[in-house]
């Protein structure tokens, strides 16, 4: 078994392992792709505060996978081999034993390196679902990394007005845009927050994710919230480097802080606005399949396994790192 494994500070390497048993209620998988979740990835790899493996080296990344069942234990009756699944908290590796709760069987019609985008997208609409968007409402998705551009995508479907986009980079605000958002706003300009309430007729905004993890950029999301506004904290923050006015920005005006992690979700049944992180991925599989959302737009590389240094060492360095890097592993 081929993995991806983070070494040291900054350096990754594509080890060989011993392939884990298959247990009576585990579901081995060969991997067609897996997927850069940069924002974590980074700060792992970085060793940033905040993370679950903090301090710990080496370290195992790849949450968010898509591959085809090859053996299942005894008791494994959600799929079969040849079914085509995503997999949930595997690795960046050629091959997956995980538990059946972890594989999502993907409907017909969708392509495996859009496919693999659902497991972190799933996070985004998460968040957005929490926010409880109605119809109308405005709703502002701050941070354009793939989370944020899978709740825009998912509060343009729910019918947001006005919907707006913000990020600092203006190649990440012109994909906004053409993805469907009314406006796209860069949070560094002077007249931010006065923009903001413009578009939203004096009001503010309704609903937003706050998809960047920056305690600034939570500062700035609260300055433009309308009364009783929700904001759901879908970014996982690191550095708080800006303190919160909580009696001014949070109590007078009655907001809602939403902690929106993607552990806090059901673990079988869906209820309004908490649905499982299954139920949010083949949802959005089943709207790509469908045509209902088009991803094709956000796929910037897909690079051999074997290039996975050069690829994170442009992840912590790079500005203008991709939106989405896709690891083939057909390319062994």
């Amino acid at each position: 078994m081929l993995e991806i494994k983070f070494t040291a500070p900054q350096r990754a390497e594509l080890i060989e392992r011993p392939t884990p048993e298959l247990k009576e209620n585990s579901v081995r998988t060969r991997t067609h792709f897996t997927v850069v979740s940069a924002g974590t990835e980074r700060a792992n790899l970085l060793d940033l505060p905040n993370t679950f493996a903090y301090g710990k080296w080496p370290k195992t990344e790849g949450y968010a996978g898509v591959g085809e069942v090859v053996e299942t234990g005894s008791k494994v009756s959600k799929v079969a081999a040849g079914d085509k699944v995503l997999v949930y908290h595997g690795t960046h590796a050629n091959e997956s034993v995980v538990s059946e709760d972890r594989v999502y069987k993907l409907p017909s019609g969708i392509k495996d390196e859009e496919a693999v985008l659902c497991v972190v997208g799933a996070m985004g609409l998460g968040g957005l679902r929490k926010t409880a968007l109605e119809l109308g409402e405005s709703c502002m998705i701050v941070g354009l990394g793939l989370l944020g551009v899978f709740a825009l995508l998912g509060a343009r479907a729910s019918g947001a007005y006005p919907l707006i986009a913000v990020d600092l980079n203006p190649k990440r605000r012109a994909l906004a845009l053409k993805l469907g958002a009314d406006y796209a706003f860069d949070p560094a300009e002077p007249d931010f927050t006065e923009k903001v309430k413009e578009v939203t007729f004096g009001k503010g905004v309704n609903a937003a994710v706050e998809v960047t993890g920056s305690a600034r950029a939570l500062s700035q999301t609260l300055d433009c919230m309308a009364f009783k506004g929700r904001i759901a904290l879908n970014g996982c923050t690191r550095v708080s480097d800006v303190p919160i006015d909580f009696y001014r920005q949070v109590h007078c005006p009655g907001i809602t802080l939403i902690g929106a992690h993607n552990f806090v979700r059901p673990k079988t049944d869906d209820y309004p606005h908490y649905w499982t992180n299954e139920h949010d991925a083949l949802t959005l599989a089943r709207l790509i399949a469908a045509g209902r959302i088009d991803v094709s737009d956000l796929i910037g590389e897909i690079r051999s396994p074997r290039e996975c240094g050069e690829v994170y060492r442009r992840l912590c360095n790079d500005k203008d790192f991709p939106l989405v890097v896709l690891f083939d592993w057909h390319k062994l």
